[in-house]
């Protein structure tokens, strides 16, 4: 039977993906994902066995939230170090968009661009995301969609074809 721990292993990729779409630094990141793990460890009984990635994608983004009241200041406009590159890499498009979509990204509001890493870039499902951040799924569709109007406002001042979504 496996432990909590070796359940965790797996998804630290899908942790430290997202750690870097939220934070604007390599080592903030890997903060980010050492912090909430020890707090998932220390509160490893709050887990009731149902989606454990879910679980700790709402321990980190808490966290993150915690930690960007507590300096009291809104992250201002920085590249994303690795976050969008590697989805954009997988692609292996021309690296002059994949430059172009990862500041675009990075000009989202943080809470929009948290809604499109989990939904577009992980896969959650909106009610999943909703029950992460904690919000109404209304909230994240909503979220979503303001990001993606915004992205592709962006894409376009920089002459790229518009960000599209997939039907």
């Amino acid at each position: 039977m496996k432990t909590f721990e070796d359940r965790i292993l797996p998804l630290l990729p899908r942790l430290h993906r997202y750690a870097r779409s939220l934070c604007h630094d390599a080592s903030e990141a890997e903060d980010l994902v050492h912090d909430s793990l020890e707090k998932a460890l220390a509160n490893r009984h709050g887990w009731r066995g149902d989606n454990l990635a879910a679980w700790l994608m709402t321990i980190q983004t808490n966290v993150f939230r915690n930690r960007r009241r507590s300096a009291s200041r809104q992250p201002e406009t920085v590249p994303i170090d690795n976050a969008v590159e590697t989805v954009a890499r997988q692609d292996e498009g021309d690296p002059l968009e994949s430059a172009r979509l990862m500041r675009a990204v990075n000009r989202l509001h943080p809470d929009q661009r948290i809604v499109l890493m989990l939904v577009v870039v992980e896969g959650y499902r909106y009610t999943e995301v909703a029950e992460m951040l904690d919000v109404p799924t209304g909230t994240v569709m909503s979220r979503l969609s303001r990001a993606r109007n915004r992205l592709s406002e962006l894409l376009k001042e920089q002459n790229i074809v518009e960000f599209r979504r997939n039907q």
